[in-house]
């Protein structure tokens, strides 16, 4: 199995997308996982560097974009609406893939189904794989309640973010071991990020207080590889992704993050690197 590591751009929106992507290829990554700020300039500047870098040394640098949609009040139509323009406009960059957040978690089953109907003929005439991301607030917030929607579509691919399952069931799942190795073979891209009963994010994934939630997340990280290696898939995508705040905490008075998310990411990547191919020999 060939794993790509993708660099988040949350928590580096402050950056041009030039220094964006420079930090990326200085810190070794495999490309980049993006949400796209509403800002023309730097989507043009984004698009002319990727360009530049898939002409020098990184012909294969990987692009997977976002569809993530920021919450308003709306009628069922006018989400729709907007999910179909953005991908729309995604699919027009030309992305190797792209993240979807999608649906609500108070839409009924019916409504969360045509939606994700939409995206497939998207995808399909696009050529683009579309994933969804397993997420609170989306059809995909719960772990037992998203096989209905895997019974439906077979064929579903999803972004794996576990720390969601944890924080809505209030558990570190480990009484429902038997609804994960159903959702496992649909996950394609990993997004590694070590939650736990009450957040999606811990304040520091190697602080010896966690060792256990990374042990664990680890091992059902080596699952859904194996299970996908098993199934004849020869790559596949992991985006370290430690949040900035909310998800990061922060020191009352003083705002200051408990520990740095940038340096959080870059570890688990290379924690990854080590572990999943001595212990897995991808």
């Amino acid at each position: 199995m060939n794993i790509k590591y993708l660099c988040t751009y949350w928590g580096c929106e402050h950056l041009s997308a030039k220094s964006f992507l420079d930090l990326v290829i200085k810190n070794g990554y495999d490309g980049v996982e993006i949400n796209f700020p509403d800002d023309a300039s730097f989507i043009e500047e984004f698009l002319s560097e990727l360009q530049t870098i898939r002409k020098s040394n990184h012909p294969k640098f990987i692009f997977v974009a976002q569809q993530v949609q920021p919450n308003r009040i709306e009628t069922y139509e006018s989400y729709v609406q907007r999910v179909y323009d953005r991908l729309q406009f995604l699919v027009s960059l030309g992305p190797n893939a792209i993240n979807s957040h999608t649906g609500k978690d108070y839409f009924d089953f019916g409504e969360n189904s045509k939606i994700l109907e939409l995206t497939n003929q998207i995808s399909k005439s696009s050529d683009i794989p579309i994933l969804h991301e397993t997420h609170r607030g989306r059809f995909s917030f719960h772990a037992k309640t998203l096989l209905n929607y895997l019974d439906l579509f077979p064929n579903l691919k999803l972004v794996g973010d576990l720390s969601h399952f944890g924080v809505v069931s209030e558990s570190n799942l480990e009484d429902q071991e038997t609804i994960l190795t159903k959702i496992f073979p649909k996950i394609k891209h990993i997004h590694a990020r070590i939650g736990f009963e009450q957040s999606p994010q811990v304040n520091d994934p190697f602080a010896p207080e966690w060792n256990s939630y990374l042990e664990r997340y680890l091992l059902w990280w080596k699952q859904i590889i194996s299970i996908q290696e098993k199934k004849g898939l020869t790559e596949m995508f992991i985006t370290p992704e430690c949040g900035p705040y909310p998800y990061m905490p922060e020191k009352p008075f003083s705002k200051e993050p408990l520990s740095n998310q940038w340096d959080n990411n870059i570890r688990m990547m290379q924690y990854l690197q080590l572990n999943l191919l001595q212990n897995e020999q991808l």
